[in-house]
């Protein structure tokens, strides 16, 4: 007996796009009435019901898929930080001098390394082209380490931006040149970053000694930083804050057990308006960057000041913001709109991002209407492979291969045993 097995697998192209399928839509207007770049500032609600990444999203003219890119704003630090050590380092008329040999390019904030605590110092700086040559005065700037007096530390010179291939430092203060460790760079790109306002809130409870804020945020929204606008009083304060967040269950009850995604961040709040030792310091740091802060559901977020034994500090607003993007194409005149909804759709890939270039600050700025459920929308037909369609089938269509090749085996042995001999 003779059995021949054989198994067919089914491959499936990736699903297209096809507006019958998208659950929302959103038209666009202000398109320009000429051919030109365009772009729109995506909201938050668009994250919240489209795929993760925004991937199922799509632009059509006139019914017709269009092609986009997505341009995303960013920190505005672009390069890694170089340390840059201190050259004829020294002192001269009681003060510390060094120079430092500058990296070709443009340039802004400098961070000196200074390893002494509990000082305020001031630093003259001055830039020229070459070693020795005429010197340009840059500016004049103070540096402090108040960590006793819990008011933080601050060694950043906000210089403006600037291409001199040297620099020259002087420092007046209780300072040694043992204590100066050269400077930090990091070279950043000339345009600000943009952010997008995801939520805020007017309201905050307390806790012990801390102050307390809670948001929720709706699935897939990233956030990329926590603002806070702080009252009058205290008019000089460094804060800790931590912020927890923690995806929100919408599993059904067989995966109710595993484990949720959480994620912790920590920064500081930090202003001080103070003259002391005939220095007058002017420093603010009101806002919290939080890494990577993207849920598959939707996340809870509570946001803890911690105020020790000082007075609270409570805002009178919180803000959680995302980096600016852009939803960018070659625009024509016609009816546009997006369209999503669709979780079947993968990114798409198209040409335009190979071999075009937007900047959205110079392009035409269109705008979305409020999100629509799709009148045509239908149900994505089930275009799995039918293993995957029906999987007790191919357990079935096993044990039965299995039982046959069990029930060949026991033949094939019973027809090849011998027959015994007697006598």
């Amino acid at each position: 007996m003779r059995w021949l097995a054989a198994v067919i697998l089914f491959t499936v192209a990736a699903p297209s796009a096809d507006i019958r399928y998208f659950r929302y839509q959103r038209p666009l207007t202000n398109i320009p009435a000429q051919p030109q770049q365009a772009c729109l500032v995506v909201d938050p609600s668009l994250f919240a019901h489209a795929a993760s990444g925004l991937a199922d999203v799509r632009l059509y003219r006139d019914r017709i898929e269009a092609p986009y890119l997505i341009q995303k704003s960013g920190p505005a630090i672009q390069s890694v930080v170089q340390n840059i050590a201190a050259l004829n380092l020294g002192v001269r008329s009681r003060r510390i001098v060094f120079d430092s040999a500058m990296p070709e390019g443009a340039y802004s904030d400098l961070q000196l390394n200074i390893s002494a605590h509990d000082f305020i110092a001031t630093v003259d700086v001055a830039g020229s082209q070459q070693q020795g040559g005429p010197a340009t005065k840059v500016g004049t700037y103070t540096i402090f380490d108040l960590s006793r007096q819990r008011l933080g530390r601050s060694t950043v010179l906000h210089l403006p931006t600037s291409d001199f291939r040297y620099l020259h430092f002087s420092v007046s203060g209780p300072l040694h040149p043992e204590d100066v460790g050269g400077i930090s760079l990091g070279q950043v790109s000339t345009a600000k970053p943009a952010y997008v306002t995801v939520a805020e809130s007017h309201e905050s409870t307390r806790k012990d000694r801390s102050t307390l804020i809670e948001f929720t945020v709706p699935a897939n929204v990233p956030v990329d930083r926590v603002v806070f606008s702080a009252p009058e009083q205290p008019a000089n304060f460094s804060r800790d804050v931590t912020i927890n967040v923690e995806e929100v269950s919408t599993r059904p009850r067989d995966e109710a057990a595993l484990p949720l995604p959480t994620y912790t961040s920590r920064g500081n709040l930090l202003r001080v308006h103070t003259t002391q030792a005939d220095h007058k310091i002017d420093l603010e740091s009101m806002d919290v960057t939080t890494g990577r802060a993207v849920f598959g559901g939707p996340s809870r977020w509570v946001i803890t000041i911690d105020n020790g034994d000082d007075a609270p500090l409570v805002p009178s607003m919180v803000r959680l913001e995302m980096f600016e993007r852009d939803i960018c194409f070659q625009s024509a005149p016609g009816e546009y709109a997006l369209y999503y909804g669709d979780t079947a759709l993968s990114a798409p890939r198209y040409d335009l991002a190979q071999f075009t270039v937007i900047h959205p600050q110079d392009a035409a700025r269109v705008s979305a209407g409020a999100e629509q459920p799709n009148p045509q929308l239908q149900s994505r037909p089930d275009d799995r492979p039918f293993s995957e369609r029906h999987p007790a089938l191919l357990w079935i269509a096993l044990a039965v291969v299995i039982a046959l090749l069990g029930l060949i085996a026991l033949r094939t042995a019973r027809s090849q045993t011998p027959p015994s001999s007697e006598g």
